[in-house]
């Protein structure tokens, strides 16, 4: 396998004609066929191809974005126009989307090359990547442990050095936690920065789209191309952001002036990797950011709320899954309702059927002001915690997930603990705001990550600061194997 490379190399070296986009994305497609880890679903050679080969056209007219011929994966959980949407779920094995999701033609327009879609927790419910009909991906650090959900077939590859950016989805933190597991930088932007059309739901006032590359640069050019507004989808913002239009002309912006950091009490309680941590903090006082101690006194309820309307809105989602217009369609019914019941119970798997179960029960008469109603007061109480923080720092610096990657099968048996795998990431996701993960260390051989937080829409802080921090560290370089990420082409 050659040495992994980022997006803004492989760039630089097509601009150059140092190599075609032909060439570069069979080099790829080469890797894919020979990868163990179960990180892709479905791989697309042919339509590769033929992006290549206009890719290269393109560039030769002198009509291009930094993307242009750069391979790149997206998560199956976005429609692609002529290949499959599974969502990792037997429930979707057979669906073609007759359309491309917004974040998939924003790319196509770029002339970025879909090498094939990413294996994924089913409907993005998960934190391990086991729930997959397809079957677990292999945490690339360590074949024997997970690499993170739900995005985990996306993290393990770009960890890999199979792609240098995959596309993603974070609803509770399924871009943040898989990027920490495999050491990689992961990027939640704020809720309605990035199109939802396409995408297929969980958790509609959850869901986001992301990238996941090596590095926040590699982050700031694909969010730069996959963001914007988007009428066919009413939580989309209409935002005008110079510098995020300017990012794949000049890269990120320097900060200019040093930040006030919070540090939340709350997420460093019994925490094992503290040194790991505490070393971030000070590279970050050497750089002269000012680090406070803050608190967010609800984020003990995060957990709770997030499942509680989480599963509600997975609920109704997931009600259109009936076996009548599309998905799974049981054999030889009996009756309607029996065509409902076998189609739903051999499509979806023990994660997605349990999510259902108790979203329905929560939004059941009786039970909806008990659960649901309360979980949302608790929302914009958890929301206010963050409003209130963010008047006094310019950001937030907490741990990712509260453990390196664990074993296979290790929290399969105890759905709690293993939604305490989202402990650290939830929070923001119910206040909407916008989150980056970043390498800062390893336990016992294996990656962790650290955590930004910032307001509404200052992607801009979390993407200079993580860029500035990474210009003095190596974590975000190292890959399983004792290979490096080189900024140049490597053939």
């Amino acid at each position: 396998m050659a040495p992994p490379v980022t997006l803004r190399a492989m760039s630089k070296a097509l601009a150059a004609g140092q190599i075609s986009s032909r060439e570069l994305t069979q080099e790829h497609l080469k890797q894919l066929r020979n990868e163990t880890l179960n990180c892709f679903i479905t791989i697309a050679d042919e339509r590769a191809l033929q992006q290549a080969d206009a890719a290269d056209e393109r560039r030769a007219k002198k009509n291009t974005h930094p993307l242009t011929g750069v391979p790149i994966a997206h998560k199956d959980i976005f429609c692609t126009d002529g290949l499959p949407t599974t969502c990792g779920s037997r429930m979707l094995e057979n669906f073609v989307a007759p359309y491309n999701a917004h974040v998939v033609e924003l790319l196509d327009n770029a002339g970025a090359v879909t090498l094939g879609k990413t294996n994924m927790d089913e409907f993005a419910m998960g934190s391990s990547n086991e729930s997959s009909y397809f079957g677990s991906v292999s945490n690339p650090w360590d074949l024997d442990r997970v690499p993170g959900g739900s995005s985990g077939g996306s993290a393990a590859a770009v960890a890999a050095g199979l792609v240098a950016c995959a596309t993603g989805t974070d609803t509770g933190g399924s871009i943040r936690q898989p990027a920490a597991l495999c050491g990689i930088t992961g990027l939640k932007p704020t809720y309605g920065r990035i199109s939802r059309y396409g995408m297929i739901a969980f958790a509609s006032s959850l869901d986001q789209a992301g990238p996941m590359t090596c590095d926040a640069e590699d982050a700031g050019l694909m969010l730069s191309t996959m963001a914007g507004f988007d009428a066919k989808d009413s939580t989309s913002a209409r935002r005008d952001d110079a510098w995020l239009a300017a990012i794949a002309e000049s890269g990120i912006p320097n900060l200019g002036r040093s930040l006030t950091i919070g540090l939340p009490k709350e997420y460093y309680d019994d925490l094992s990797h503290n040194a790991a941590i505490e070393a971030v903090h000070s590279v970050l006082k050497q750089q002269g950011h000012r680090l406070v101690d803050i608190s967010l006194p609800h984020t003990h309820a995060a957990i709770p709320t997030y499942y509680v309307i989480a599963g509600a809105e997975a609920s109704t989602n997931l009600s259109r899954y009936d076996g009548v217009r599309f998905g799974h369609r049981c054999d030889n019914p009996e009756s309607l309702q029996d065509l409902y019941r076998r189609s739903r119970s051999e499509g979806f798997g023990a994660e997605v059927k349990r999510r259902i179960l108790t979203g329905t029960y929560t939004l059941s008469v009786g039970y909806f002001d008990a659960y649901y109603v309360k979980a949302q007061r608790i929302r914009r109480l958890i929301a206010n915690d963050f409003k209130a923080a963010f008047a006094d720092v310019d950001i937030l610096l907490t741990p990712t997930s509260p453990t390196p990657a664990f074993t296979k099968g290790q929290l399969s048996g105890d759905p709690v603990a293993m939604y305490q795998q989202d402990l650290y990431t939830v929070p923001t996701s119910l206040a909407g705001l916008p989150a980056l993960s970043m390498p800062c260390g390893f336990i016992d051989g294996l990656p962790i990550g650290a955590q930004l937080i910032a307001p509404a829409f200052q992607e801009d802080l979390l993407l200079g600061l993580a860029a500035q921090y990474q210009r003095n560290s190596d974590w975000h370089l190292q890959r399983p194997g004792g290979q490096r990420v080189s900024a140049e082409w490597l053939a």
